[in-house]
């Protein structure tokens, strides 16, 4: 299949954040060709812009397949309009320089016709440029929107799911929609989510699990694996009442989320993955057996999870935590009995598989801390974008949480939360 590459780069005076204020909304009216626009959904919740240009009476539609406020990147793929187009996946990208901006804008273009493949991409290229040209304008008239005001959080209680192994949760009052189901780090509690809970209850019914052998929930009667992570995600699904689920993870969290997505990808309405994804599925088996050494040294010379939990939470905390956040953070941390952490340790370092994308039809949000030392912003981008690539149906948002360490949910609750109620709220009720 012939194919091209449209690439348009342009500078303006505008501020990075002035020029991405108006760029990043998805269906704006603010390029110069557009004489029509409105906004619709398709079955997942997807964002789809429907246009008219100025002088033709074709409909266009496009849906977002990519989004990062915090890189200040948006990309979408063609849906109806072109004529005689197979592909166009199209991205635009905005970077600080100097005292304004440079706007990138490129696509990839494949039509069986060479001729038309040509004349698809001049006519591309043109209204890049002038897109480029009104972003131009966006120091005079664009202007970063006002950060969303956060709702007022619902109640929260604890309930037990009492077949073996008893299951400990924190839930929202009964709500429509899917159930939005949040799962802890190695390190964590169900607790380290209830400022998430509050904000998610307003938006559909949430419950945080504490993982076997945390907090209220048991061990198993053998070493746990990931199918019986995925079986309690099953059970609580059942006792809830709920048809379908947002999974929402951090760290050893997400990797169980993800691992429930490769097994049941019909059952998510969405996935939510927070400082990590793959975990331990693709490294080495010298690099796996490191990391669990490693953290079963203090273990074997005799000491608790209590002991050695200062240091550990001076890897979890970015550089400007609050004495207040390093205190929950260890209150987590001192909590887990070292039979669950070996427990936890002997689970993660033996995955059963490496992840495949292509199974990810959900629309997927990742998040990592700025200053996060276990799952960096490079790492978490790169996962991101290879979901983008991999994925049938891409629906993929990618966000840095600023000023926020390994535990971005508990340092900065406020910006992850205002990413998450964006996300949950555009989902199928």
């Amino acid at each position: 299949m012939p194919r091209d590459r449209v690439q348009v780069i342009g500078q303006s005076p505008a501020s990075p954040e002035a020029a991405w204020a108006v760029a990043g909304d998805f269906c704006g009216r603010w390029h110069p060709a557009i004489a029509t626009m409105r906004e619709e959904r398709d079955d997942r919740g997807s964002l789809i812009r429907a246009f008219t240009v100025q002088g033709e009476d074709t409909l266009y539609r496009e849906r977002l397949t990519w989004q990062s406020d915090s890189d200040r990147t948006l990309g979408y793929t063609h849906l109806q309009g072109i004529a005689g187009v197979d592909r166009y996946d199209a991205r635009i990208s905005i970077a600080a320089s100097g005292s304004g901006c440079t706007i990138e804008w490129t696509a990839t273009v494949e039509a069986p016709d060479p001729a038309r493949l040509s004349a698809i991409c001049e006519g591309t290229k043109a209204i890049f440029e002038a897109g480029i040209a009104a972003l131009s304008a966006a120091h005079r008239a664009g202007k970063p929107g006002a950060a969303r005001a956060m709702p007022a959080s619902v109640p929260l209680a604890n309930i037990t799911v009492d077949t073996a192994p008893r299951l400990a949760l924190t839930v929202t009052p009964q709500k429509g929609g899917p159930l939005c189901l949040f799962l802890h780090g190695i390190g964590g509690a169900r607790g380290n989510w209830d400022a998430q809970l509050g904000a998610a209850g307003t938006v559909m019914r949430a419950a945080a699990l504490d993982l076997r052998g945390y907090g209220g929930s048991a061990l198993g009667p053998g070493q746990s694996t990931v199918e019986d992570y995925c079986a309690d995600i099953l059970r609580v699904r059942e006792a809830l009442g709920a048809d379908r689920l947002v999974l929402v993870g951090l760290s050893y969290g997400s990797w169980i989320a993800t691992s429930f997505a490769m097994r049941y990808p019909d059952m998510l309405a969405g996935l939510v993955l927070s400082g990590g994804c793959t975990g331990m599925s693709e490294a080495g088996r010298a690099e796996r057996d490191a990391f669990r050494t490693s953290r079963q040294v203090p273990l074997d010379a005799g000491q608790t999870p209590a002991d050695f939990a200062p240091a550990v939470v001076e890897v979890l905390a970015g550089p400007h935590a609050s004495a207040q956040v390093r205190a929950q953070l260890l209150a987590s941390m001192k909590a887990i009995p070292s039979g669950t952490y070996r427990d936890a340790l002997s689970c993660f370092t033996n995955p059963p598989e490496r992840f495949d994308f292509a199974r990810l039809s959900m629309p997927v949000l990742m998040m990592t801390g700025e200053y996060d030392r276990l799952a960096s912003p490079a790492e978490i981008r790169g996962v991101a974008g290879r979901i983008l690539a991999e994925s049938p149906r891409p629906d993929v948002r990618y966000e840095t949480i600023s000023d926020a360490g390994h535990v971005c949910n508990v340092e900065q609750p406020e910006a992850y939360n205002r990413v998450l109620l964006d996300f949950l709220e555009r989902l199928p009720r």
